[in-house]
């Protein structure tokens, strides 16, 4: 199977928040920016693997400041890593207040993603070519994080039989 970029299936949506998104002080519900998260690291597995996805985890999910009806949150997304069925998205949300210019860093999350066959049955995608440092560098991070699910889920698992 041919390897694919990273670029060739990374993504940026943007969209402008609305009333129907927020709560009655006029902070967008947490839960709109969740929804959004996953649709931008959809796009980016699906275009990846060229089939059905489903979102398997959310690693982290950081906010780290609000975002209000009017601002453009703008949302970057892009592989880290990919196993054999597996793929993870880091996503980045930025908002900007449209009438000052002013950007904030709103939240960051790591997503894992399964590609599926017409069966439903875990599909194995193409590897990942990595050109730049950068993608060097979030692959390790990507793989360290997957390291310490790993682990999380013995630790679980042993409890559990307990």
């Amino acid at each position: 199977m041919q390897g694919r970029k990273v670029c060739e299936s990374m993504v940026t949506l943007s969209h402008v928040m609305q009333p129907q998104d927020a709560n009655p002080a006029g902070n967008i519900h947490g839960g709109i920016i969740m929804k959004m998260i996953d649709n931008a690291a959809g796009v980016v597995a699906i275009r990846h693997a060229r089939s059905n996805v489903v979102t398997a985890s959310i690693d982290r999910l950081d906010f780290h400041c609000p975002v209000y009806v009017g601002d453009l949150v703008t949302l970057k997304a892009s592989l880290n890593t990919v196993g054999r069925t597996s793929m993870e998205i880091g996503v980045r949300v930025e908002s900007e207040q449209m009438a000052s210019g002013k950007i904030q860093h709103t939240a960051s999350a790591y997503l894992t993603f399964v590609a599926l066959d017409e069966n439903g049955k875990g599909l194995e995608v193409a590897p990942l070519i990595l050109e730049t440092e950068e993608e060097q560098r979030r692959q390790h991070n990507a793989k360290l994080r997957s390291s310490q699910r790993t682990q999380e889920r013995r630790h679980q698992w042993a409890a559990s039989r307990s």
